[in-house]
């Protein structure tokens, strides 16, 4: 890595550690803070801390620095898969809540990519080495369906559906709170947050976002709501309902973690955080997924039964705060 970087408008005030590991996800944030206090990072010919907070105009000089090898490709590793679907141009799984879809920033191995990779032998190449077959992503923390393509022609045909957006996609999430209306559509462009380049935030100047809802059961604290997305924006589910001051239940990262619980009963607190530490991962599951098969051009439609997490703390709700 031995490049020079100019800032422009737009990321004005970012962390000078925070900007690199956007602009260089191969490579770990902890690589990136060695680099910069090493004094492998030059800030318009100075040596800036990783806080330095960056100016329209700056010019980044990086230099090469072997603590860290770039990786270029995975090595198949014996991941387990639920697989929903098999045949010569696709596979269908319920992607397990944990598991990274392909290797980047802090996860070069045991990603969902290897694990495809370890099972199928072949995929599509299109999206390179380090995302053999990976069509699409979910958050590591968000279970549910995924597809992946064997073939570059498959790749292709399932791509250019997420692009017109005939793509059909189902989630169900707990959401803290009552909603307003029990059905309605959340329109509200979404933008990287240059504070923290690993989170989004709505920004009129962003890029467009549309989801649809729909409330299905209110419980005293807590909603179970299904989500349609008809753009596939990082993290738009969470953004999304985050906006809408009915944060996904334990996602700490888009206020619904235990600060939500503050202000409540006593043993309702204790009852609840002892929930959410059971649960330890975000409340959100793609449920469907529904597209033109690549290969015959027929519909094809597939669900991913609720996991056990989600249906003990939808029980769990209905039992003591339906």
């Amino acid at each position: 890595m031995n490049t020079e970087k100019r800032v422009f408008a737009g990321v004005e005030n970012t962390r000078l550690d925070h900007f690199l590991v956007e602009q260089f996800p191969e490579f770990s944030r902890t690589f990136i803070q060695q680099m910069i206090k090493s004094a492998n990072v030059i800030v318009n010919g100075n040596i800036e801390k990783a806080s330095y907070k960056l100016r329209e105009g700056d010019i980044i000089m990086t230099r090469p620095m072997d603590v860290e090898t770039k990786m270029d490709t995975i090595i198949p590793e014996p991941i387990p898969l639920d697989i929903l679907f098999e045949d010569d141009e696709i596979i269908v799984i319920n992607k397990q809540a944990g598991l990274v879809v392909h290797p980047g920033t802090g996860n070069s191995t045991g990603t969902l990519a290897h694990g495809l990779k370890h099972y199928c032998g072949d995929l599509s190449s299109i999206n390179g080495s380090l995302r053999p077959g990976i069509v699409h992503r979910l958050d590591q923390d968000t279970s549910g369906v995924m597809v992946a393509a064997k073939t570059n022609q498959a790749h292709r045909q399932i791509a250019g559906q997420f692009q017109d957006r005939t793509v059909a996609k189902t989630y169900m999430g707990i959401t803290w709170g009552m909603w307003k209306n029990d059905t309605g559509t959340i329109d509200a462009p979404l933008k990287r947050s240059r504070k923290d380049p690993t989170t989004y935030r709505v920004d009129n100047s962003g890029r467009e976002a549309v989801t649809d809802y729909k409330v299905l059961h209110e419980f005293r604290y807590m909603s179970q709501v299904e989500f349609q997305p008809k753009t596939g924006r990082t993290h738009q589910i969470r953004v999304h309902a985050a906006h809408e001051q009915h944060s996904i239940v334990n996602d700490e990262k888009y206020n619904g973690g235990l600060n939500r619980i503050k202000g409540f009963l006593p043993e309702v607190q204790k009852d609840i955080k002892l929930l959410l530490k059971k649960m330890g991962r975000h409340a959100l599951h793609a449920k469907e997924l529904s597209f033109n098969h690549p290969g015959t051009g027929e519909k094809v439609h597939f669900t991913a039964e609720l996991p056990d997490d989600i249906q003990t703390m939808i029980k769990h709700m209905q039992n003591h705060y339906g």
